[in-house]
């Protein structure tokens, strides 16, 4: 179908329903802040964390790691759940036992409360992860259930700010709040986040009316074979992981790099933060834009991560050569911030691409199996920045993700390949 009868067919579906695909989209993008808040913005405390609870770089990684295990443990079998009980049940599950596992770090591991308050923290952040996960697929599957293929790639990235969005939200809220109210008070606002994105779920989210139903296109895998089953979907969900692997080396300690190696106070490693999530929002919604119009997401994805490499590999030849003078401050902050919206700024292009190769019955399953990629990367960075950066310094982890970057560009496949 060509683009002009897909906007046709959008312009011609019933008013009512065409209103209501964006408040289902809304609801996406509530679940997916929440979560992100969560798991983006628990990682910009990581000054105060450690200072709070004690902790060495070494068991802060392995806190922060958990979180992002406990996704990549999760998001595949929520995928497939969600392809077969929908995503409204799954959403509200995953959502109100997000709930109940920041209660319990609110009961048992706040600092102070005991020796056993370390593993506490780990187990809670894990299942945290582990129930929070659950917002990606579903909440994916419904926003490609209610927009078709000529606005696809503009939703699903709508639906990507989700995350630096909420991120940014943490960035900006989280470290003061823990600094000055504990994080009793962190813990509570994630809580009222998710809480509001259950209201919202239950008042919005519903599967799309038959007339809206996305029909299975050219080159998806067929209805009745797995999306485990396709090399173009391994493909695409490996390289999704893997680029997110200089990401989270900067989500999580680029807060530590500015404060330890450039000694920047805890008001500039925010507004630093906060800067790199609204850009890269605002850079997805763009990319989804223009590849919706181009039809080059293909194309778009490799020169991400070519962009990415260059702007990680600066990042380390400057911090190699500024040995933390106060006058490397500003560069050295520009640089963290280019290079870490370019790496954020591809998400919801790559999640269209795989659910478009997935096909409509195995999109959950799909999204599933590319996040479990992106958090088990997660967690696999976590636990290895800390040892390179003890062994050669912070240009050594910057140049590393440079080139994991550089690496992943061949897994995108060619846009002249089928």
């Amino acid at each position: 179908m060509d683009q002009t009868a897909i906007v046709a067919e959008v312009r011609d579906a019933p008013p009512a329903a065409a209103r209501h695909r964006w408040k289902v989209l809304a609801a996406g993008v509530a679940a997916n802040a929440s979560f992100s808040a969560i798991f983006s913005g628990i990682p910009v405390t990581s000054v105060v964390l450690r200072a709070d609870y004690q902790l060495s770089n070494t068991q802060l990684g392995l806190a922060l790691g958990l979180l992002s295990l406990g996704v990549a443990l999760g998001e595949l079998p929520w995928g497939v759940l969600t392809d077969r009980l929908g995503d409204r049940k799954v959403l509200l599950t995953g959502l109100l036992g997000t709930v109940a596992a920041l209660w319990l770090l609110v009961l048992f591991a706040l600092p102070g409360q005991g020796a056993a308050t370390f593993r506490w923290l780990c187990a809670g952040l894990m299942l945290a992860g582990l129930l929070g996960g659950s917002v990606n697929g579903s909440s994916g599957r419904a926003v490609m259930g209610w927009f078709r293929d000529g606005e696809r790639g503009l939703a699903m990235s709508i639906r990507q700010t989700a995350v630096p969005l909420g991120g940014g939200i943490g960035a900006l809220l989280l470290p003061s709040l823990a600094a000055h109210a504990g994080f009793g008070a962190v813990y509570g606002a994630l809580i009222a986040g998710c809480l509001a994105s259950v209201w919202l779920t239950l008042l919005w989210l519903r599967e799309p009316p038959p007339s809206q139903q996305v029909q299975p296109g050219n080159g998806t895998v067929a209805q009745e074979r797995s999306a485990l089953r396709s090399g173009m979907v391994w493909r695409l969900a490996l390289g999704t992981g893997l680029l997110c692997a200089p990401q989270v080396a900067l989500i999580s300690f680029g807060g530590i790099f500015l404060h330890d190696f450039s000694h920047a106070g805890l008001v500039l490693i925010s507004a630093v933060m906060a800067t790199v999530q609204v850009g890269a929002a605002v850079s997805r919604i763009a990319s989804g834009r223009w590849t919706d119009r181009r039809g080059n997401r293909r194309g778009y994805l490799r020169g991400c991560a070519l962009l990415s490499a260059g702007l990680f590999a600066l990042l380390g030849i400057l911090t190699a050569f500024s040995a933390g003078t106060p006058s490397a401050l500003v560069p050295l902050a520009l640089s963290l911030t280019a290079a870490g919206i370019a790496v954020s700024a591809w998400h919801g292009v790559a999640y269209t691409e795989l659910a478009v190769q997935a096909g409509p019955a195995q999109i959950g399953t799909a999204l599933g199996l590319g996040n479990s990629c992106v958090f088990t990367v997660f967690f696999l960075t976590a636990q290895a920045v800390p040892p390179l950066l003890q062994w050669q310094g912070w240009a050594s982890v910057w140049l590393a993700m440079a080139l994991v970057a550089l690496a992943v560009r061949p897994l995108f496949p060619s846009p002249d390949k089928p």
